[in-house]
């Protein structure tokens, strides 16, 4: 069955729909199954994925309130290799339609019940903001990856969203984890980058991912050709580290312990 996980962080431009996109690909070439879903009204993870989101017939916002299926809103990343449940504008609406709706905050993790088997991994790409999307996606999430920067405010948000995880967590989905914080837009030459990194690792020793993602102008480049670095400019050191962190997050996979069975 599917791990799933929320690429989430309440700041914005911190890498999260880079991230997903390029988890995603590298995933895919280690021979997973992904399903990706874009849970963001922005839509960029459809858009840098090669799908257009302006031509679309079904969304997710559909799948949310109940006017399509799973399937038969979901698209083929044909670059990334990976099925994707995109987005548009019209998720804005989202917030209104699900107000008087009951069990609200489960309506994805209900709508993923019956495909979960069909995936290794499954990506939310999470809006920047603690909204009723992203709540959905925690609610669904088994762990959240939090992409971040080392910077000064980046340690500030941290310790708000780790809160807010864990208060959804005891509410919602007690099974929920922080499963990684990622460093991303590194550069090791800035001493405030290293000062921020060594605090992490001191703090959060064991979810702190050993990949960094460097700064890197073919990440920044290849959305708008609507596919990941890793198609775009496979030899790049931005395709290279999403590499690594698909394999870094495949060996701790591998090294959970099992639930036991009965």
């Amino acid at each position: 069955m599917a791990k799933v996980f929320a690429i989430a962080n309440q700041k914005g431009g911190v890498g999260k729909t880079t991230t997903c996109i390029n988890l995603a690909a590298s995933l895919v070439a280690t021979k997973r199954r992904v399903l990706l879903i874009d849970l963001d009204p922005q839509g960029n993870a459809t858009m840098g994925s090669g799908v257009d989101k302006h031509a679309l017939e079904h969304s997710i916002y559909d799948v949310l309130v109940g006017d399509c299926n799973l399937l038969e809103a979901m698209q083929f990343s044909e670059h990334g290799g990976y099925q994707l449940l995109p987005a548009n504008r019209d998720l804005t609406a989202a917030e209104v339609s699900l107000l008087n709706v009951q069990m609200k905050e489960s309506r994805l993790r209900d709508a993923l019940a019956p495909i979960r088997e069909n995936y290794d991994f499954i990506l939310i790409d999470c809006p920047p903001a603690l909204s009723m999307l992203t709540i959905n996606a925690l609610v669904a999430a088994d762990g959240v990856i939090i992409p971040m920067q080392c910077e000064y405010y980046a340690l500030e948000g941290l310790s708000d969203l780790v809160n807010s995880i864990q208060r959804i967590g005891k509410l919602l989905n007690p099974s929920l984890k922080i499963e990684g914080l990622l460093r991303t837009m590194y550069d090791p030459r800035i001493s405030l980058t290293n000062d921020v990194s060594a605090q992490l690792k001191q703090h959060f020793p064991d979810t702190l991912y050993q990949t960094v993602i460097p700064r890197n102008v073919r990440l920044a480049e290849a959305p708008s050709f609507g596919m990941p670095a890793l198609v775009y400019d496979k030899q790049s050191r931005g395709a290279i580290a999403y590499l690594a962190l698909a394999g870094e997050l495949v060996r701790r996979q591998r090294a959970a312990p099992r639930p036991a069975t009965a």
